[in-house]
């Protein structure tokens, strides 16, 4: 039986060793990243539903919008790493801005949905992939 032995460049190696060294600090940043693209189309989204089509005038304070945010990329319990975009508690009013954004996104009696958080996913899943691939290529060139 034949035997083959391949050695990879030294300096491949090195920088795969180095990288794994760093996930910890790189993946949070990649997370982020990506994280920034979808909540500026959550926000534009959000923005361009608030108010419209209404029967009566908008009372719209801005507070939900102003609430809207990104957390930072922490490791869950499985450890997987999450960023996850939502909203600030509580309002000013005592009201529950998940609940508003739950009621906008898929409406209640006499309220239509305006879906603001679903179109934002798949309008932005793209973009944020490419910004992801980009971040980690940068992250992992400057190692």
């Amino acid at each position: 039986m034949g035997k083959v032995q391949i050695q990879m460049p030294e300096e491949f190696l090195l920088k795969v060793s180095r990288i794994a060294d760093q996930t910890d600090i790189i993946i949070p940043k990649v997370l982020e990243a990506g994280g920034e693209v979808v909540l500026s189309k959550v926000k534009s989204n959000l923005s361009s539903v608030v108010g419209s089509d209404t029967k009566k005038k908008s009372r719209s304070t801005g507070e939900l919008e102003r609430s809207l945010g990104l957390s930072p990329a922490k490791q869950n319990r499985d450890g997987n790493w999450d960023v996850k975009i939502g909203f600030a508690e509580p309002r000013s009013d005592g009201n529950s801005n998940a609940k508003i954004a739950n009621i906008l996104e898929y409406g209640k009696s006499g309220q239509p949905p305006k879906p603001f958080l679903k179109p934002a996913r798949n309008q932005s899943k793209s973009a944020c992939i490419e910004t992801m691939k980009s971040k980690l290529q940068e992250e992992v060139d400057g190692i």
